[in-house]
């Protein structure tokens, strides 16, 4: 075995034959004494000559620090990234004139690493070019949706061995990767300032001892890593030892790393300023290439412009938005005003008529309930709002924004707009049941129960049903925008004629926390009079079957991938307990 130092020089010959005692000192950042002690050492060893040259037992002797693979993690969906990333995989942006994974297996190419997989999940279908072209594995990460990316590294453990691993949407400078590699590293840059990512500790022979969250002036892990043989057998086995633990699929794999490196050696690999960039959001990415912006073939950015009468350069500060359950949405700034892009969620054209939104959209900004509406593209689903500032989140225990809220409603059922397009809560969730049966997919123990007795609650609340009218069928907390005294209805995506009782429904089921009876003495808000016994009873039946509606829809969308978190206890609740009660309220009057 070499020692670190000879493994240096030795390496260093192999790059440049030429280079003296004092080029190699510079170039390891070895001292000259410790060079110097190197050389003898390798001397007895045979592998320089008295030349300074190397042997032939010298290329044996490095074989063991060979790297025969690399593992490239492409599997994210790089929401930071919106737009733009709505369209293609951010490792697929042209930056510079290159595609980012291109570049990257190039210079993987360069350094002699030819055994390369790439792990896909979303769209991955924009990567299966690679296997052809650069001759590359293509390995599908079939929990990416759910799981963070120690899932992408178990899912390649095969091709793991003496190996690099790196990002595939971070730009790299050429000459970072090595044929050789003398110890499993993790690569980290120098921030200048705070910084809540995670920083380096190490001992002073370089080994890494602490990966904390946050620090200041101080170097952050990022960049490739490798990893030889024993650290990539080690690791593997400690992330399927982990994997089915409930705190595991959020994880990134550094993570786990984290967490056991008592027992894993791993350095710090120090990588000088301008060897590396990370693109977290699209104003990072349009200073570090700036005419990204205007020529990236985007048809999004293309919308935008159309729709808002501008160029692509009046276009500015550009960030992700996180809320929302079926959509994707990005804010922006044009010319002095904010606004929210819209982007239909993958899988939503099998829940949503985007016609029927656009119609109740121009609706709703007519009636002054929602005049953030800009435009929406009735067949492609994209949208454009603008933005309201000083937004204050709904409160269930506001009475007067409980009472303007319903007021709203109100002005909606009773304006007498008709569309085209119906919605029904329990017949729509008849049909995803079904989709749900003809997938195959596991339902819930007590489904089938849950589902009988919302079957009869739906057959008893008929007798009450009145004329149908323009419903807003999301209505509740999220979709209200409060600022001050005024509120904006937002969200149609669900809107057309139905039973008024289930926007009321909905404004219970959905998060209110209210009790039964606390949810039928809201009502007077709505009818600017206590409910009638048959008004309270149908409203109470309407919260169940809109319940039952949302639990069998998040059900549906975790059968696509989409995990939906404690919504799916709630509207579960809702639907119980409204049932029960909506039952007893009936009692006898109703078979």
């Amino acid at each position: 075995m070499l020692t670190r130092n000879q493994f240096a020089v030795l390496d260093t010959l192999r790059r440049n034959p030429r280079a003296t005692q004092e080029d190699i000192a510079l170039t390891s950042g070895i001292d000259c004494t410790s060079v110097c002690d190197a050389v003898a050492g390798l001397h007895e060893k045979a592998l320089i000559d008295d030349e300074g040259a190397l042997t032939k037992q010298a290329s044996i002797a490095l074989e063991p620090y060979r790297v025969d693979s690399a593992v490239i993690l492409a599997a994210g969906a790089a929401t930071r990234l919106a737009p733009l990333s709505f369209e293609m995989p951010k490792a697929l942006f042209k930056v510079r004139g290159e595609l980012l994974i291109e570049r990257l297996i190039r210079q993987l190419h360069q350094a002699g690493v030819n055994r390369i997989a790439v792990v896909v999940g979303y769209m991955k279908e924009a990567f299966f070019y690679l296997e052809e072209k650069f001759q590359v594995s293509i390995v599908v990460s079939p929990e990416y949706a759910t799981r963070n990316n120690h899932a992408s590294l178990f899912a390649a453990k095969e091709f793991l061995g003496n190996s690099y691993v790196c990002s595939s949407d971070q730009y790299y400078a050429d000459g970072l990767f090595s044929p050789y590699v003398y110890a499993p590293y993790c690569s980290c840059t120098a921030v200048e300032g705070a910084t809540d990512a995670r920083t380096v500790q190490t001992d002073e022979a370089g080994r890494i001892r602490a990966l904390p969250y946050g620090g200041a002036d101080d170097w952050r892990l990022q960049g490739p890593a490798y990893f030889d043989r024993a650290l990539s057998a080690r690791f593997i086995d400690i992330i399927g030892a982990e994997y089915d633990r409930p705190d595991t699929p959020g994880k990134l794999w550094d993570d786990i790393l984290a967490d056991h490196l008592d027992e894993l050696c791993v350095y710090a690999r120090r990588i000088p300023a301008g060897g590396l960039y990370e693109f977290d959001v699209l104003n990072d990415l349009v200073a570090f290439d700036r005419d990204y912006f205007v020529n990236v073939d985007s048809r999004i950015l293309d919308n935008i412009c159309s729709t808002l009468g501008c160029a692509r350069t009046d276009i500015s500060h550009v960030r992700p938005v996180k809320e929302g359950l079926t959509n994707l949405s990005v804010r922006f700034d044009a010319r002095g005003r904010t606004y929210v892009y819209r982007h239909p969620g993958v899988g939503t054209e099998e829940l949503i008529n985007r016609q029927s939104e656009t119609f109740a959209e121009k609706t709703a900004r007519e009636l002054g309930l929602d005049t953030t509406f800009v435009y929406e593209n009735p067949d492609e689903g994209w949208k454009i709002s603008a933005f309201v500032d000083g937004c204050e989140p709904f409160d269930y225990r506001d009475e007067a924004q409980v009472a303007h809220a319903l007021s709203m409603a109100r002005v909606l059922h009773t304006s007498g707009a008709r569309s085209p397009w119906s919605f029904d809560f329990y017949d729509d969730a008849v049909r995803l049941r079904g989709m749900l049966r003809k997938a195959s997919y596991p339902v819930p123990v007590d489904f089938d129960a849950l589902s009988d007795a919302i079957a009869d609650v739906h057959r008893r609340m008929q007798v009450d049903v009145g004329e149908p009218c323009l419903c807003h069928n999301d209505f509740y907390g999220p979709n209200l925008l409060v600022r001050g005294d005024e509120m904006q209805l937002i969200d149609w995506e669900y809107a057309a004629m139905g039973d008024y009782a289930c926007d009321l429904g909905n404004f219970v089921a959905q998060g209110s926390g209210y009790s039964v009876p606390e949810a039928v003495d809201m009502l007077k808000y709505y009818f600017g009079r206590p409910p009638t016994e048959r008004e309270a009873r149908h409203c109470v039946a309407a919260v169940a079957v809109v319940g039952y509606y949302w639990y069998v829809w998040a059900i549906f969308k975790e059968a696509k991938g989409n995990p939906m978190g404690e919504w799916l206890y709630t509207w579960y609740k809702a639907a119980k307990r409204f049932c029960a009660a909506a039952n007893e309220m009936y009692g006898d009057d109703v078979g």
